[in-house]
């Protein structure tokens, strides 16, 4: 779907201004919005990308869609699991900062990132993101995790939610706040997404999660509506003002997004965190602008990661 959005994305851009290009694989780009995006994302001084796929079938594809290539370098292979395979290499290799997916199935190039011999794992559970520019929204919204851990424990949600705050603070949100999602906004036992809300923010508070403030259990009514909170007698910093949707399975997770993008109007870009870079996984119903906002906000995840480092 593509929506002319609200500027929340151009923000991001914006941010990104002055900063330099950071060199990214982009695995099987045979797809025209899957090749434009990477191309415009260069374009706008985001990314190097580094093509990694059947390279006539690249240009053939370039050529017959008016993508104008350059001189960028295309590295030649040409089956899509050796085409991830061959771009978490060139990040393992130190030739690039960031994985882009291209037009292959997610399974393919996450496969890749979690393999054990070549793969990009850390210390760290690898989740996903849903960056959502919604028009009702006063500003950007992070929802996690809709894409890659079904049925998360407690531990496995420790790590989704720094990973979704080290993300957001990244982008300049001081100190995001993060609402933890469940169907009411009382401890019950019989609704064990409850009782991990609640561990969560006791968590944060010992210093077991950093940078965030969390609030939960919340539901979606007084997480993002503060009148809905004042009605419920809740008090909270966080509600009615997240930064970050913290949902308490993929299928929760998935469904909010695609609610937000599909009757909202949202606008939804897509990151994999918690591997050895940030992987840009967008969806190949993605518009142009989304995967563009997938880039940027990747960039400013690597220079802050870079800024840490020194």
């Amino acid at each position: 779907m593509t929506h002319p959005g609200t500027g929340k994305y151009e923000q991001l851009l914006e941010r990104c201004r002055g900063l330099d290009p950071i060199p990214t694989a982009v695995a099987w780009p045979c797809e025209e919005t899957a090749l434009a995006g990477a191309i415009d994302a260069a374009a706008d001084g985001l990314i190097a990308p580094i093509l990694v796929g059947p390279a006539a079938t690249i240009t053939a594809l370039a050529k017959s869609k008016g993508i104008k290539l350059g001189d960028v370098e295309i590295v030649d292979v040409g089956d899509s699991r050796a085409a991830a395979a061959k771009a978490v290499a060139l990040v393992r290799e130190g030739k690039a900062e960031l994985l882009m997916k291209g037009s292959l199935h997610s399974d393919e190039i996450l496969a890749a990132v979690v393999s054990k011999e070549g793969g990009l794992r850390t210390g760290r559970r690898l989740s996903h993101v849903f960056l959502m520019d919604v028009p009702t929204y006063h500003k950007a919204l992070l929802v996690t995790d809709g894409a890659i851990n079904i049925a998360p424990t407690l531990e496995d949600k420790v790590d989704i939610c720094q990973n979704a705050i080290d993300l957001a603070r990244s982008f300049g949100v001081e100190r995001p706040k993060v609402a933890i999602l469940a169907a009411v906004e009382t401890v019950n036992s019989r609704m064990p997404a409850t009782l991990d809300a609640a561990a969560l923010c006791k968590m944060a508070e010992r210093g077991q999660i950093k940078g965030g403030a969390l609030d939960g259990p919340l539901a979606f009514d007084n997480a993002i509506s503060r009148d809905a909170a004042k009605i419920k007698g809740i008090t909270s910093e966080v509600a009615g003002d997240p930064d970050i949707l913290l949902a308490p399975d993929l299928e929760a997770g998935n469904m909010v997004a695609k609610q937000l993008s599909f009757l909202a109007n949202a606008d939804s870009a897509g990151l994999v965190l918690g591997a050895r870079v940030p992987v840009i996984l967008t969806s190949r119903a993605d518009s142009l602008r989304s995967r563009v906002a997938s880039c940027a906000v990747a960039v400013l995840a690597v220079h802050a990661r870079r800024k840490a480092a020194v």
